[in-house]
This record gives C-alpha cells, structure tokens and sequence, in this order.
C-alpha cells in the first residue's frame, strides 16, 4: 500500500512540472476584460498614468509601478560600456564608452531599446514606429554589427529564458530561437500602452508590464489575460 502511494504522489509531481505551474497574480491585481483596439475602454487604458513593471523573484511574479519613460539600456563589456539611447522622434543612438577618460564613440544611429548578452554574443535591438530589428555585435579592432531579424513592428521589451529569447513589441509577440524568429501573438490590444517588461516562468507564464496593467500570455493555450489593479 505504501509503494502504491508514493507512485501516485510521484505521477501528480511528475504531471505537475510537466504541465507548468500556475504562477499567483498579486493580490491587488484582478483580472479584467480586453477591450477592443479604439473602444472608449481602450482610450481610457492608453491615458492611463499608471504603468506597472514585472519581474521575479524567487519563482513569484512581483509587479511594481514604474514610469512611462524609458530609460537608456547600459552594458558593462571588459573595456568600456554600451549605451543605447532611444529619443523617439528624435532618434538615438549606440555609443561605447571607454573606461578612459575619453568621448564615447558612436557605432550606430538609431533608437536603440536593448542591450544584452546571449548564448556569449552581445546583442542589440533597435525600433521605433513600425519597424524593428535585432542586430549582433561584434568587436575586433573595431566594433561591427549585423542584422540578424527584422520585424515589422516597434520592439519594447525582451528577456531571455532558456535558449530562447522573448520580445514584446508594439502590438504583438515574439520568440527568436537559433537567430530566427516566430510571431506568436498579433495585432493585441496592448499597441498604444507600450510594454515595458517581460517575464517568463515557463511556456504557460508569460507576463508583461504596461501601461494600465500587467498580461499573461500562454503559449501552450494561446490566450491573452489581462489584469488591472484593483
């Protein structure tokens, strides 16, 4: 009897990580209808001076309000930093800083949005309005990059989970795996609240922080929640 026992509770474990776990929405947070692209419900979220930020901490999801602006993305590399500026309208730039005292030298124009490391590449993306790209840069007596995926869309946010790198761009969703990438969500309702943050626990929680909110994407289910504080 006692064997017959440990194999269930060792079939429910199993078919528990297997299935991914439900991650806890904060408690001031509820989940809310998603309004249609231009309904009034809508135009009230985009006006919203509230913008929430996610990120984990010991396998919680926490939410955290946090400003609408963007900052600039920094990397520390081994003789200098990366500085990514993203002045909107007003373009922006990738400069590197070197740790002398000297002028920081600028290696692409453009609204830079992040800055990362992956899989021991440094990488870059680059936005605005209707457009996108993720470069990879490299550095040998000087720096070079190349354009690695091009989207045809703004990017806002990414992060890297796995192998895998997650972005969240004007109005939809991407995964990039191996240098390619593949459209998941399209033409959702966050275009106009501009995310900000991305996190990922599994394939069944995703969530990002925007203006008015936080979401929750599924990729296993493929469905769209929405949650607003209460």
């Amino acid at each position: 009897m006692m064997k017959k026992e440990l194999l269930i509770l060792f079939i429910l474990n199993f078919s528990f990580y297997c299935t991914g776990q439900e991650i806890k929405i904060p408690e001031n947070f509820t989940e809310h209808s998603i309004p249609k692209v231009e309904s009034p419900e809508w135009f009230v979220l985009i006006h919203s001076k509230d913008c929430y930020a996610v990120k984990k901490d010991n396998g919680r999801l926490i939410v955290e309000k946090t400003s609408y602006y963007k900052k600039d993305s920094e990397l520390e590399i081994e003789d200098g930093t990366l500085i990514g500026e993203n002045k909107g309208e007003f373009g922006g730039a990738l400069y590197f800083q070197p740790k002398e005292d000297r002028e920081k030298i600028e290696i692409k124009f453009g609204n830079i949005v992040d800055i990362f490391r992956f899989q021991n590449k440094i990488y870059f993306t680059e936005g605005s309005g209707i457009w996108g790209s993720l470069y990879e840069l490299k550095k040998d007596s000087a720096f070079t990059y190349n354009r690695v995926e091009s989207f045809g869309d703004s990017l806002e946010a990414l992060t890297i989970f796995n192998d895998s790198i997650y972005i969240a761009s004007f109005h939809g969703f991407y995964k990039v795996v191996d240098q390619k990438a593949t459209l998941l969500f399209r033409e959702q309702f966050w275009g106009g609240l501009y995310p900000n943050s991305v996190v990922v626990f599994d394939e069944e929680n995703i969530f990002m922080g925007i203006r008015s909110g936080i979401v929750k994407l599924n990729l296993v289910k493929k469905t769209v929640n929405f949650y607003t504080e209460k």
